[in-house]
């Protein structure tokens, strides 16, 4: 049996005259930047994320950087970052001038570890960025309590936490603002690219528009230096679509997920807090002989893939971090990432999940 990692044909085939529909109504309007479509869609999603300002742009990098350059981060300052995330995490801070800190992730969730934040902080802090990464929910509170006392924004990078809950709160919702991408493979994956910001801060919501906006706020005035990132109009109807089965397939993710919590060891399998409830944006099992065990799975048919292999202190754009970083760098050896999604059916899930049973975990 073939089990591919992922299939976006098998999505798209599901919703096809959907997205035709959503096709010919912006050919059909001729307007294809800032017009209904986009303005709908930030509506839409907006109340999804239970937030009250959406603001469509290019990508999720884009969403990240425009937070913080609206914050007024840049050269000098520095941002809490966790030490194993997608690079994209420690560019968006290092785009702006300012520097990112690496602070070690727990083991058992990879996400940033709040316990470890305060060492981190010094007069140069400006803001933490704590990513749900994998789709699994940050630990929000403390870190949220550790801002306040110390005047810091928090940024959540919920680029693959479309859907998650953290304590029955929407993931997105938790800090003074949010980035999410909308990259195809995303559980809420637009065809192309896109991201956005959404917040609950009227004038940040306000700036951030403008900066994605070449600075302007109204047509020919640049009050400030801003950028072109904008959600185009065909890119936002077909994510209007999406949005409408995100629930469900979120749904048949948790669903593949649990299939696996149950036959897989308890080491194995990933961690989920009692307060967390994951999209699960991806589904990865930290193992020793990684690589064996890939094999493996491929020898099966089985299509697995690794994020992130090198961390980012590791990659040659930030090599001369010397901290020792000992957990971001034992989840980028060890981590696998399993097929998961709504392209899967029931017979592959549990073929995959018995082929591991079987191999020497």
């Amino acid at each position: 049996m073939h089990v591919p990692f992922l299939d976006l044909k098998v999505i798209t085939d599901s919703i096809r005259l959907e997205l035709n529909v959503a096709y010919s109504r912006v050919m059909d309007s001729g307007w294809f930047i800032h017009g209904q479509e986009c303005t709908a869609f930030e509506s839409e999603f907006s109340e999804y994320t239970h937030t009250q300002h959406c603001i469509g742009v290019g990508n999720g990098l884009d969403a990240l950087r425009m937070i913080l350059i609206a914050y007024e981060i840049g050269p000098g300052d520095e941002v809490i970052v966790p030490s194993q995330t997608f690079i994209a995490t420690w560019l968006a801070v290092s785009e702006t001038g300012a520097t990112p800190v690496p602070v070690e992730i727990d083991r058992a969730t990879c996400n940033i570890d709040p316990s470890q934040i305060k060492c981190a902080i010094t007069p140069k802090t400006k803001a933490i960025i704590p990513v749900h990464l994998y789709g699994q929910p940050a630990d929000m509170d403390p870190i949220i309590e550790i801002a306040t006392k110390y005047g810091l924004k928090v940024i959540e990078d919920a680029a693959q936490a479309h859907g998650a809950d953290y304590k029955s709160r929407v993931c997105g919702s938790l800090g003074d603002a949010a980035a999410f991408s909308f990259y195809p493979g995303k559980n809420l994956g637009a065809i192309g690219d896109g991201g956005a910001v959404v917040t609950n801060e009227c004038q940040l919501a306000q700036k951030i528009r403008a900066i994605a906006n070449y600075g302007s706020e109204k047509k020919y005035h640049h009050e400030i230096k801003g950028c072109n990132s904008r959600l185009d109009e065909l890119q936002a109807a077909f994510l209007r679509v999406k949005l409408k089965h995100l629930n469900a397939w979120t749904k048949e993710r948790r669903t593949i997920a649990s299939a696996y919590n149950k036959a897989l060891p308890e080491n194995i399998s990933p961690f989920v807090p009692k307060w967390a409830n994951p999209s699960w944006h991806l589904y990865v099992i930290q193992i020793a002989e990684r690589d064996k065990i890939q094999q493996g799975l491929a020898e099966k048919g089985i299509q697995t893939l690794i994020h992130y292999p090198i961390a980012p202190a590791d990659q040659g754009a930030y090599r001369g971090h010397s901290m020792s970083l000992k957990s971001g760098r034992y989840a980028a050896a060890h981590s696998l990432s399993l097929p998961i999604g709504p392209h899967l059916d029931y017979e592959q899930v549990q073929y995959v999940a018995k082929t591991l049973s079987t191999l020497e975990l």
